[in-house]
This record gives C-alpha cells, sequence and structure tokens, in this order.
C-alpha cells in the first residue's frame, strides 16, 4: 500500500519500511544461494565453482539495471512527497520505456561476449562450458530482472515494501523447487538452476505489475505507458548512470578479487564463492535498512521537511549499528555450521571459516558507511555516494593485490582489504556529512 512518510513518527516509519524491506532482500538472495547450495550438494566442486565464477559477472550486469531503477525511483519519491503526480506518472512511463530497450540491448551483448567476460576475471578452463551455460541463460532472463527491480523500486519510492516482499517470497520458493526439479530430475546441472532462476523472475515481474496496476490507481496508465519525456529522461540518465556506475563499480572490484581468488585453485574459488554467499547475507539488510532511509528522506525532501529528514538518519543510523554488532557475533561463532550449509567438502569449509572469523569483527563498517549512503541517495547528492564507492573499491583492490600478491596472504587478506576500504569510504564522507547537515539545520 502507498505510504505517505511525510507524516506520522519517523522511527515508528523507518522500522515498519524497513522489516519487509530487509525480508525482501533475503528472499532474492536465495536465487543465487539456491542455487549454489543444491549445485554444491548435487552436482560437485566443479559446478560450485562455476557458479561462483559466473557470479560477479552476472550481478555487474544486473546492477547497471538495478542502478537505472534506483535513481527513477529517487525522483518519484521527491515527486511523491511534492504532491506533484502528473509528473511522477511521466517520469513512471520514461523510465519504463527506456529501461526495457537497454535491458534487450544490455542481454545482447552480455549473451554475446560471455566467454570474454569469464575469461577477464581468469575463469579455469575446466569449468568454462558450465560456467558460459549458466551465464547465458541468466542472462537470456534480464528484461524480467529489470521489470521486477522497476516496480519493486517505484513501490518503495511510494513507501510500500510490503508489496514487493510477497511477490519475491512467491518467486524464491519457485526457484528452490525449480533448482531441485531442474537437477535431480534432468541432467542439466548448473544450466538448470540457471533457468529455475529465470523462470522465477518472470513469474515475479508479472505478479508485481498486476500488484502495480490493481493498488496504485494512479500508476494504471494503460496506454501512457508508452510515453516518453525527453526532460524527464534526460534527468533519469544523470541520475540513474550516477547509481548504475556507482553499484557497478563495486562489482567491478569484486571480479578483480574474485580474479585473485581464483588463482588459488578450484577448492580456494568455491569457498569463496560460499563465504560471499554468506557475506551477502550478513550485508544486504544493512543496503536494505540504508533503501528505507533513503526513501524517508527523498519523500521528506520533496515535502521542504527537514527535521524529518535529519530525524531519519539518526533513526536509521542506530538501526544499522546494532544490525552491524549482532550480525557480526553471528558470523564469528557460527561461521563453520554456515559453511556446512553449502559444502561438506572439509577443505572449502576450512578456507570460508577462516574468511568468515575474521570479516565477522569488521561487519559494523558496512552498517557504518551503508547508513551515510542511504543519506545521501536520501537527498539526491548521488555523486557523493558514487566517489565514496570508488574510493572503497579502488583502495580494497589495492590492499587486495598488496596483500595477496605482494605478501602471499591468502583468503584472510581479503577480508582485511575490504576493512581498509570501508574506513577510506567512512573518512571520504564524514566531514561531507557534517557540512551538509548544518546547512539543512539553517534551511529550517
Amino acid at each position: 500500500m502507498v505510504r505517505d512518510m511525510t507524516e506520522g513518527k519517523v522511527g515508528g516509519l523507518l522500522l515498519g519500511f524497513t522489516i519487509p524491506l530487509v525480508l525482501g532482500n533475503l528472499f532474492q538472495l536465495f536465487y543465487n544461494a539456491a542455487d549454489s547450495m543444491i549445485v554444491g550438494r548435487f552436482v560437485g566442486t566443479e559446478a560450485l565453482a562455476a557458479v561462483g565464477a559466473s557470479s560477479p559477472v552476472m550481478t555487474l550486469a544486473i546492477l547497471f539495471i538495478n542502478g537505472m531503477c534506483l535513481g527513477a525511483s529517487i525522483l518519484m519519491g521527491v515527486q511523491f512527497g511534492a504532491g506533484d503526480i502528473e509528473k511522477l506518472k511521466r517520469q513512471a512511463s520514461t523510465t519504463m520505456v527506456s529501461g526495457v530497450v537497454f535491458s534487450l540491448a544490455l542481454s545482447a551483448v552480455c549473451i554475446l561476449f560471455t566467454p570474454q567476460l569469464l575469461r577477464l576475471i581468469k575463469v579455469e578452463e575446466e569449468i568454462m562450458p558450465l560456467a558460459v551455460a549458466y551465464l547465458r541463460v541468466v542472462f537470456g532472463g534480464m528484461l524480467f530482472t529489470f521489470i521486477y527491480n522497476f516496480y519493486a523500486n517505484t513501490l518503495r519510492a511510494l513507501g510500500d515494501s510490503k508489496g514487493p516482499l510477497i511477490f519475491l517470497v512467491i518467486s524464491s520458493v519457485l526457484n528452490i523447487f525449480g533448482d531441485l526439479f531442474f537437477v535431480t530430475m534432468t541432467d542439466l546441472g548448473s544450466t538448470g538452476c540457471a533457468i529455475a532462476t529465470v523462470l522465477s523472475q518472470l513469474v515475479c515481474a508479472i505478479t508485481c505489475g498486476i500488484y502495480v496496476k490493481k493498488k496504485v490507481d494512479f500508476l494504471n496508465l494503460g496506454r501512457k505507458w508508452l510515453v516518453f519525456d525527453k526532460d524527464l529522461f534526460v534527468t533519469t540518465v544523470n541520475y540513474g548512470w550516477v547509481s548504475a556506475t556507482q553499484q557497478a563499480s563495486i562489482q567491478f572490484g569484486k571480479v578483480i578479487i574474485m580474479a585473485m581468488v581464483n588463482t588459488m585453485g578450484v577448492a580456494a574459488a568455491a569457498a569463496f564463492t560460499v563465504a560471499s554467499r554468506i557475506d551477502d547475507f550478513a550485508i544486504i539488510p544493512a543496503n536494505s535498512i540504508a533503501a528505507a532511509m533513503t526513501a524517508l528522506m527523498a519523500q521528506n525532501l520533496g515535502a521542504h521537511k527537514y527535521d524529518r529528514l535529519n530525524e531519519g538518519f539518526k533513526s536509521g543510523m542506530f538501526i544499522e549499528i546494532v544490525y552491524g554488532i549482532l550480525t557480526g557475533l553471528i558470523c564469528i561463532v557460527f561461521s563453520g555450521a554456515l559453511m556446512r550449509i553449502f559444502s561438506d567438502d572439509v577443505s572449502v569449509i576450512e578456507v570460508g571459516k577462516t574468511y568468515l572469523g575474521i570479516i565477522g569483527f569488521f561487519y559494523i563498517m558496512p552498517a557504518l558507511t551503508n547508513g551515510l549512503q542511504g543519506y545521501f541517495r536520501g537527498i539526491g547528492d548521488l555523486k557523493v555516494t558514487m566517489w565514496s564507492s570508488f574510493m572503497n573499491i579502488g583502495v580494497r583492490v589495492v590492499a587486495a593485490a598488496i596483500l595477496v600478491r605482494g605478501f602471499g596472504f591468502g583468503i584472510g587478506a581479503i577480508a582485511v582489504a575490504s576493512l581498509i576500504g570501508w574506513l577510506a569510504m567512512f573518512f571520504y564522507e564524514l566531514p561531507i556529512l557534517i557540512k551538509t547537515a548544518k546547512r539543512h539545520a539553517y534551511e529550517k
């Protein structure tokens, strides 16, 4: 249901919006996590490594699409908060038209150059055929990924985080059963998991579109979905490319780091794949909290309610810090149990435990930096989030290269490099935050 977040108790609104968002993103992670668990259990280590090697490239492409949707959603949140519904309608249709064209073009390019993309990250030849087949199927469903992300981001901009959750639960369940069917009942292996993922994304996109048509009257546009506003398109691109570049840069850095891990052997690659899945489950909720902050702040920015904007930031940061501490403790204490969910291979489990045991101590940092990112996105200052992300991933890659290539350290060095990147990001954003907060205090 659409919710006006410019009225009511800020803390309650933020928490109520955050919980479904966190649950939704956790269910979305089941797409890839189910692939890894089922492939690791029923197919083997090589197939698991192939899925892991494919993941950074796949995520990089998807983040370009999600970045466009995120940028448009910030604009829609401001428009909704300002009460400019007609402009919001043109914004939605313009984003839909341009996004469909972009996602189809990106899908075609990625399918064509899949082998070259995998060789860039030094995927071993023994798993190359499996990785190519897996990725090409996933790339074939990129249009469905865009449609769902567009609808979901639009709903969140309008204060509705429960609707997207419902569809993600349905599609996640379908994805898991689809994985089991294609892996255990056919000979498709990891490719079958990719097929199940695409089919579940299709269902998610369709059901979310129906929900928007039924529940959001002013977005029941009919033929007006074909309206294309050139001026809004330019504005959307200005927001979208910054957001997409930011998210893609983070994943690009992860691709480089994955290439370093790939040089450690198949067992290390499989272990890092599993550890990265667990890492995602730990960090994605922090991203979700930041997204809730963004939605609340964007609406209040449009309504010029700066006191509520600042209150939303403080409440969000408190939630982030509590979450970061609890998550770190869980990963440290239960690292072995978490690894065994994905694999029975002793060597894979031991390498993964090393990584999780170290990274768990540092999870307070992504909690802090995600909160800052949510603030700057909420006020529309995406260039700060982009440059801070560049700094984060740039410093992380350099640190990993020095520790791994220069000193010959193992998987633990990747965790330490992550800490160094988060620290660089935090100390870049902090003085800008202080300056911006003072300006808003003056404008009240």
